[in-house]
């Protein structure tokens, strides 16, 4: 049976293969055939919308079935807390780190950038369409219970999740009918989604291709000095600030955790969007050995509060169009702006293009002489949007490892054992029926790892 296991698995290998020969194959289309490149844009979209309709069903279910299998609801509450506490730490760390590189590099020094007719403003206006902190607020209550479901927010799926949970919880075994048919609902939910990821292919082929025909590789080049150093920035923060805070705390090696977690980064990078992963994210979370309860909390909430990358990005684009232009920002502007992009950068996270979008309406706020350079930035915006993705993916998995540790929610001999690759995950249903059960059967591949040690 092991064999016809591995079998099986063996073809997830050849579909993310398919995923990096697809990638090149769109740069060359877009490069050789931009025209042509461009009418392929529809394949990335629909492959991007057809991951976004999984993601609330999987929030709901997750946190569902992790606040309703707990009876001490002080505990989520204690993980909720301690996660925003951390998630507004770490995102002020990654604003200082992107300000020291913007101020050291100075990459748009001498451009002398002309402007950009009306770019900045559209995307301004987009922005400020969002609302303010208030809207962004009353946002996260959806008008009817089931309607959270289905339009799409990331936020409404979490709150009544939590509503619907906690009600759960309080029927105590009255509920347990409903906790097995929400678990029945998971299994289904990742099994569409199992057969949706078979697309990743046709979607970044054609994602690649639309961006790479209408940008060509001329605006990678006169940017490359803003790009080059905005990705080494993220790797010092993913593998300095992340790899250092998550060895000290729960003695788990960063370079493990991304090696576990390589197919979710190959995902993100053929669709720029970290949303594609999240799904998989809160799986692999789960089987890693951290409680449900903390992942079905922390994830989500990572998703429109712990964005480092996007922090990061704001800080140097700022600092690179105000140089470009000839008009710096002072220290004192520095900060200020930059603390406003952060608060606004919450609210616009369900906002397509949120990074690139909140840009434009901080700088009207603040520099608004400073609006058109935006048109400079939107050539390589999906490049970059890369790097802020997978840096908001990396930061959303150590914080769940980290509150997880804290909170003493995580079963460490259980983390060592899928990072040594003792225990590998189910590729098949992304499942893991007997997460943290005491004496639980093994799973096929475990099982027979175990047999060859005999």
């Amino acid at each position: 049976m092991s064999d016809s296991t591995r079998t099986r698995q063996d073809r997830t290998h050849w579909l993310y293969l398919a995923v990096i020969v697809a990638v090149v194959a769109g740069v060359l289309v877009g490069w050789l055939a931009p025209g042509v490149a461009q009418s392929f844009a529809p394949l990335g979209t629909i492959f991007v919308n057809l991951i976004k309709m999984m993601i609330a069903p999987v929030i709901f279910c997750t946190i569902v079935l992790g606040i309703g299998s707990v009876r001490a609801a002080a505990t989520v509450g204690k993980v909720g807390g301690l996660a925003i506490g951390y998630f507004l730490i770490m995102s002020t760390i990654a604003l200082g780190i992107g300000l020291v590189v913007g101020n050291l590099l100075q990459p748009g020094t001498g451009l002398n950038i002309a402007k950009s007719t009306n770019a900045g403003h559209d995307l301004a206006d987009k922005a400020h369409s969002a609302g303010g902190t208030w809207d962004f607020i009353q946002n996260i209550v959806p008008s009817t219970l089931l309607s959270s479901l289905t339009t799409g927010n990331v936020l409404q799926a979490l709150f009544v999740a939590l509503l619907v949970g906690f009600a759960v919880q309080a029927m105590g075994t009255a509920g347990e009918p409903i906790v097995r048919g929400v678990a029945l609902l998971q299994k289904l939910v990742f099994r569409i989604l199992v057969m949706i990821l078979w697309l990743a292919p046709v979607g970044a082929f054609g994602a690649i291709a639309n961006v790479v025909g209408k940008t060509g590789l001329d605006a990678v080049v006169k940017l490359g000095t803003l790009m080059i150093a905005f990705y080494l920035t993220c790797l010092v923060f993913v593998f300095g600030v992340l790899g250092v805070l998550l060895w000290a705390v729960s003695r788990v090696s960063i370079f493990k955790l991304v090696r576990y977690l390589a197919r979710e980064y190959l995902l993100i990078v053929a669709t720029s969007s970290s949303e594609s992963a999240l799904p998989r994210l809160i799986a692999k979370m789960d089987h890693l050995g951290v409680e449900r309860t903390t992942v079905g909390v922390v994830v989500p909430t990572g998703y429109s509060f712990n964005l480092d990358g996007t922090a990061i990005y704001l800080t140097m684009a700022s600092l690179f169009i105000a140089e470009a232009m000839g008009k710096p920002l002072s220290i004192g502007e520095q900060v200020g702006l930059l603390l406003f992009m952060i608060v606004a950068s919450k609210g616009a996270a369900g906002v397509t293009g949120a990074g690139l979008a909140t840009l434009a309406g901080g700088l009207q706020s603040h520099r608004p002489e400073l609006l058109d350079g935006v048109g400079v930035i939107v050539g390589i915006d999906r490049f970059m949007s890369e790097a802020r993705a997978l840096t908001n993916f990396s930061g959303n998995a150590a914080a769940t490892v980290l509150i997880g540790t804290w909170t003493k929610t995580v079963d460490v001999d259980q983390v060592r054992a899928v990072l040594d690759r003792k225990l590998p995950f189910d590729e098949r249903t992304m499942v893991d029926d007997d997460h943290g059960t005491p004496g639980a059967p093994l799973t096929q591949e475990a099982e027979a790892i175990d047999l060859v040690k005999a």
